[in-house]
């Protein structure tokens, strides 16, 4: 959840950790710190707020120059986001700088011994424990890789270590258990970083670290071992997308930036698909065709907006694949007993591949035998090595909190998954996924199109800031596309909305229904005859009760006109694909309204890019 930078090479430490820093606000944004290490001294610097507050601080008193040091952007989890508990922190002697991503569920017990053996701890933290331990095991021989290797063996939880030590000037030290970290190696230099956007500015080349692994990072070289001090493999890899892909390219915010890629995106994960035989192809699925003929059940996990996007794949694979399918709050999965079996299979899909209630959901089906599938963004992460296989989307960096192009490739990597089993299963004819296929690929320009036409839907969103709540409907896959939106309007303008499925709306939600409320109704395509007749007649029900209804509906169905007091006209495409341009204005919608509040749209409040804890 939150950023973390380390370097070691021949630059200025302070100008990369900085700059890295800022690449990764978006993961935290409650206080911001760095330490260098310059003629065996340590100097850091930290403050609350925002990274801005911490520059500030570093031009009125720049530390001392050092070509290693580390910086830290924090999510708060143990202890307020003020100065004194911002990272790094320091043993007692001042000679040991530790920062930290996760948590350390077993910190209090930790910091009793500790306090008890004399040690003085400043923080409410469960990070300046680690400082301290890290001291103890100094005091008793090795060097700091050594020390890491043995505290780590004492932490429980979930966590990202990186540490430096006067006494080791060319070294900084990483340790990761549950908790994501990445290395950036260069010429003469090299990094660490919670995120490859940290460093992408000066290495595209990087390396994959695993579970339970402490890596000794020096300007010429990189050593990896396990937490018992034994050599461990490591899988490099190119990032291919490079340091203009995280900026914000002319934009105001990255979040507006992301909505106006997502034709590309789409179209990118596509890409490759279809091949030389003709057959729809996925890349690294390492689930034989054999074992998915064995599947008899499909349990999708996520989070979030995630979590949408496995509700709409469940109407696709049981339309397409002729499975059946339930979808699952990651978080609660575990905890409920779930029947799972060696032919069932669990798809789980994060953006980031850190979120660690997906994580957690997948070991645990791990554990019972499932075959794990997982749908990830980031090239390297830990989801796609702990599945058996695995679905990349190539919607590139997502850098603002609340996602837009991800959930946009998800949905296409959900289409794909489905389209692959019925393919395998033969529920489907070969040239009938090749033609659901090409209309897949003909929706970057049906999303491009959608773009083009979102200034009525700006104004509309400026004309209700003031409002207090926006309620949204939906049928079929508009459910989870209503879901959605007033999932965005929620992280972004911090007012009360909320997505109803439209047929539950006379069974209590109708109560809400008041003069002027808006609400927005995704209406299915007029092919859907039943389901679209169904909700004209939800629509007229809360528009005689005063509701002010905003309507999404196909180019051409004049039936709703006479209905909608606002209509956003959205291009014709078939009913499962429908939220691939639907999601669209809900997106823009929610980013105009907190704009027009005054909101930071890429760093809501309260809120982390990844949650890398349960």
């Amino acid at each position: 959840m939150c950023g973390i930078v380390g370097y070691v090479g021949a630059r200025p430490a302070l100008d990369v950790v900085v700059e890295g820093l800022a690449r990764l606000e978006y993961r935290g944004y409650d206080s911001a710190g760095v330490a260098v290490l310059a003629d065996g001294e340590l100097a850091t610097a930290k403050r609350a707020g925002k990274l801005v507050n911490l520059r500030e601080a570093l031009a009125e008193e720049p530390p001392p120059a050092g070509t290693l040091g580390m910086g830290h952007t924090r999510w708060a989890t143990h202890g307020a986001p003020n100065d004194r508990n911002a990272h790094p922190h320091l043993d007692c002697s001042g000679r040991v700088a530790v920062i930290h991503n996760g948590i350390i569920e077993n910190f209090a017990a930790l910091r009793s011994e500790l306090e008890e053996g004399g040690h003085k701890l400043n923080s409410d933290t469960d990070t300046e424990a680690v400082a301290h331990l890290l001291e103890d095991e100094l005091k008793r021989g090795g060097d700091l890789a050594a020390a890491m290797r043995r505290v780590c063996g004492r932490l429980e939880g979930a966590f990202t270590l990186v540490a430096v030590h006067t006494g080791d000037p060319d070294l900084v030290v990483g340790a990761r258990r549950n908790s994501p970290l990445v290395v950036g190696v260069g010429d003469g230099e090299n990094f660490l970083a919670s995120d490859v956007a940290a460093f992408i500015a000066h290495t595209r080349d990087a390396i994959e670290l695993g579970q339970d692994q402490v890596v000794e990072l020096r300007r010429d070289g990189v050593t990896v071992t396990d937490f018992d001090g034994r050599p461990a493999e490591v899988k490099e890899y190119h990032v291919d997308w490079d340091v203009s892909a995280a900026e914000k390219g002319g934009y105001d915010y990255f979040m507006l930036k992301e909505i106006a890629e997502q034709p590309r995106a789409v179209a990118d994960t596509l890409l490759g698909r279809i091949g030389a035989d003709g057959r729809l192809s996925l890349d690294e699925m390492r689930i034989t065709d054999q074992e998915l003929r064995e599947v008899d059940k499909i349990i999708i996990v996520a989070c979030g907006t995630s979590y949408h996007a496995g509700l709409i794949a469940k109407y696709a694979i049981e339309h397409w694949a002729g499975l059946p399918c339930e979808v699952e709050l990651a978080s609660e999965f575990r905890y409920r007993d779930p029947i799972l079996s060696r032919s069932t299979l669990v798809i789980a899909i994060s953006q980031s591949g850190e979120t660690m209630d997906a994580l957690m959901a997948v070991r645990h089906a791990r554990q019972q035998h499932a075959k794990l599938l997982g749908i990830c963004n980031v090239n390297g992460s830990t989801l796609p090595r702990e599945c058996d296989g695995v679905l990349y989307t190539h919607a590139g960096p997502e850098i603002a909190v609340a996602s837009t192009k991800a959930f946009l490739t998800q949905l296409v990597a959900v289409y794909l998954i489905a389209l692959y089993i019925a393919q395998v299963r033969g529920t489907k004819w070969g040239d009938e996924v090749f033609a659901m296929i090409q209309l897949l690929e003909r929706m970057p320009e049906k999303v491009d199109k959608v773009l083009e036409t979102m200034e009525p839907v700006r104004e509309l969103a400026r004309s209700l800031a003031n409002e207090r709540s926006v309620l949204f409907l939906g049928r079929h896959v508009g459910f989870p596309v209503a879901l959605e939106g007033a999932l965005k309007l929620k992280e972004l303008a911090y007012m009360h909305a909320e997505g109803f499925a439209a047929g539950e709306l006379k069974h209590g939600p109708i109560a809400l229904i008041e003069e002027g409320l808006p609400v927005i109704v995704v209406v299915p395509p007029r092919a859907r005859d039943v389901l679209h007749d169904k909700i004209v007649s939800n629509i007229q029900e809360i528009r005689a009760r005063g509701a002010r209804t905003i309507v999404i509906a196909e180019e051409g169905d004049e039936s709703v006109a006479p209905y909608a007091d606002t209509l956003i006209s959205v291009p014709a495409v078939p009913t499962l694909l429908q939220p691939l341009v639907t999601t669209v204005p809900l997106q823009v919608f929610a980013c105009e309204l907190a704009t027009a509040k005054g909101h930071d749209v890429d760093q809501p409040r309260n809120l982390a890019k990844s949650v890398t804890v349960e």
